[in-house]
């Protein structure tokens, strides 16, 4: 592999990771250099988390992705955070950080009628949620080549 598939999968999209160029360069160079001869035939993989954040806090993840996925299909932010097994409390944490890190509405909710209220994700969310997907599996394939590199000669 050389260094040059990274910079065309990694500056896809508009050029958005096209600061990830550089490090992805640098971890190239450095990973030249094989550990194998440090490590027990023991078929080590290479793994990582993913989530977006700013300054301030984490903006997007799996689990607020799955958060998202789940009010869309429901239709409700209660039921989502029942199926995820967690708190209506830190589903609302979740929903209201999402919102308020964004330009514009992630999710909207309605209040009160004879069924109850309601959520619905936006547009946006969905837009978000299809880019988390695609930044997943680049996340996926590298971790899966930095693997192949680590387990062989």
């Amino acid at each position: 592999m050389n260094e040059y598939f990274f910079k065309e999968i990694f500056s896809s999209a508009d050029n958005q990771y096209f600061w990830m160029e550089n490090i992805f360069e640098i971890v190239l160079i450095c990973m030249e250099a094989s550990i194998k001869h440090l490590l027990k035939d023991l078929n080590f993989s290479v793994k990582g988390s993913l989530w977006i954040e700013s300054a301030e806090e984490r903006f997007l993840g799996p689990g607020r992705v799955e958060l998202l996925e789940y009010i869309d299909e429901m239709g409700s932010i209660n039921r989502a955070a029942k199926q995820m097994g967690m708190s209506y409390k830190k589903a609302w944490e979740m929903v209201n950080s999402l919102n308020a890190q964004s330009s514009r509405p992630l999710v909207l909710t309605q209040t009160g009628g004879e069924k109850g209220g309601g959520a619905v994700i936006t547009k946006e969310a969905r837009e978000l949620i299809a880019f988390y997907h695609r930044l997943r599996q680049r996340f996926q394939f590298f971790l899966e080549e930095e693997t192949k590199q680590l387990n062989t000669d």
